[in-house]
């Protein structure tokens, strides 16, 4: 259609991607599909474009509370992401949008609804409330995704989706999309699109070509340290860090502050005004590094980011190559760096299996694992086993004197009773 053309003009696309060359002819012609390629290849414009365009040939407006779209995604980030994306190929339409998670009033939401929405972006647990309490019903969708489908049943969002399932149209067009194909997805992919157009641009987990791959092989106790040393080289403007936990994101952002390095954690327990605003200073460079969980870090798609870091490696190999995919964005360069301490080294073993391929080992650094270094960091490890023997210890004392006091106050209260 001319008016999104002109939509993609003003952005700045020039030539569709693999997976949206192969997979947009083939929504256009109202298949299901399964569409499975890397991270970072643009699979939004591959089901939004289409959607967009099949929506307007036949527009009618949405009647009040029952979008003609559903587009179902993990997390907030990616919701309001994904949200943006159709906002920008609508631009020039009639169409109108709205996005719905959890973590804010739904008033506004329920009043968006309420208006009349074409187009609804929406995690399932917000979603699932708003239907519960009767504002929004999904009889009328013509067109279901799944986005990011394998993530969604990692963070355990099947029962919400089976929830979901029986509320929709049986006559529908349904995209699942999908950074790597588990048997789950596969499964689920099964029973619900019908006759689906299988489409896979790059094998299944692999990485782009464009991301250098590097390890550094470094004690845990000294990964802040390394951290802080490579952050040394004011190249590195724009860094994305993955934690395990949402503590140790805290902690490393609250380390890299001190240091003087611009830095904020972004994870689940934040609100999201929080999440909002150090993703947005985070992209316009008020923040140099962006700590984040791997479930806050679903939906941070900023074009221009060159390095990823992940602080700790990942015990599933999968989300090795999602938080990567983070880098190396529609085809531009971009370098991943893993610290990996002696307990890790399993983990990276089974990613290199997973991507076929070596990653890269720096040994040139101020922190390698020598004999000395272990051994120092064995004596560190006893000391902290001691240090927590002693404070339970104090704890189980602590309890026993307050069990023996509770107690004794108990019977002499039951003793003053029965004598009155």
């Amino acid at each position: 259609m001319p008016e999104i053309l002109k939509s993609l003009n003003s952005l700045g696309y020039k030539e569709p991607t693999p997976i949206q060359e192969k997979a947009i002819p083939v929504a256009l012609k109202k298949k299901d599909v399964l569409g499975c390629a890397q991270t970072g290849t643009g699979k939004t414009a591959a089901f939004s474009i289409p959607i967009v365009q099949l929506l307007s040939q036949s527009y009618k407006k949405s009647s009040k509370g029952r979008p003609q779209v559903l587009i179902l995604t993990p997390t907030r980030e990616l919701a309001a992401q994904i949200g943006e994306s159709i906002r920008d190929y609508s631009s020039n339409l009639p169409l109108n949008y709205a996005v719905i998670f959890g973590g804010v009033s739904q008033g506004p939401q329920a009043k968006r609804l309420n208006d009349g929405v074409d187009v609804l972006v929406a995690t399932p647990g917000r979603l699932l409330d708003l239907m519960n309490q009767g504002i929004l019903k999904l009889d009328e969708v013509k067109f279901f995704v799944l986005d990011e489908a394998d993530r969604m049943l990692d963070m355990g969002f099947i029962h919400d989706i089976n929830k979901i399932l029986p509320k929709l149209p049986k006559r529908k067009q349904t995209m699942f999309f999908s950074a790597t194909m588990p048997k789950a997805i596969a499964d689920l992919a099964k029973s619900i699109l019908y006759k689906p157009e299988f489409i896979k641009v790059d094998p299944v987990s692999s990485t782009a070509e464009t991301i250098k791959q590097v390890v550094y092989h470094v004690l845990k106790p000294k990964k802040k340290d390394l951290l802080k040393h490579l952050l040394k080289d004011e190249s590195m403007d724009s860094v994305l860090v993955f934690s395990r936990t949402k503590r140790g994101a805290d902690r490393l952002a609250r380390v890299l502050d001190k240091a003087k390095v611009p830095s904020a954690a972004i994870h689940g327990d934040k609100s999201q005004g929080a999440r909002e605003r150090a993703l947005k200073e985070f992209k316009n460079g008020k923040l140099r590094v962006l700590v984040a969980t791997d479930i806050a870090a679903r939906g941070i798609d900023i074009d221009s980011l060159a390095f990823v870091v992940n602080f700790d490696i990942p015990n599933e190999s999968e989300t090795y190559v999602h938080r990567i995919g983070r880098t190396g964005r529609a085809g531009a360069n971009g370098l991943s760096i893993s610290f990996c301490d002696i307990d890790e080294k399993q983990y990276l073993k089974d990613i290199e299996k997973l991507i076929n391929k070596k990653v890269d080992v720096i040994s040139d650094h101020p922190f390698p694992i020598t004999s000395d270094a272990i051994a120092e960091y064995k004596k560190l490890q006893d000391s902290y086993k001691e240090q927590n023997k002693i404070q339970m210890e104090k704890r189980r004392l602590a309890k026993a004197k307050a069990r023996a006091n509770g107690s004794g106050g108990r019977a002499g209260v039951n003793r003053s009773k029965r004598r009155r």
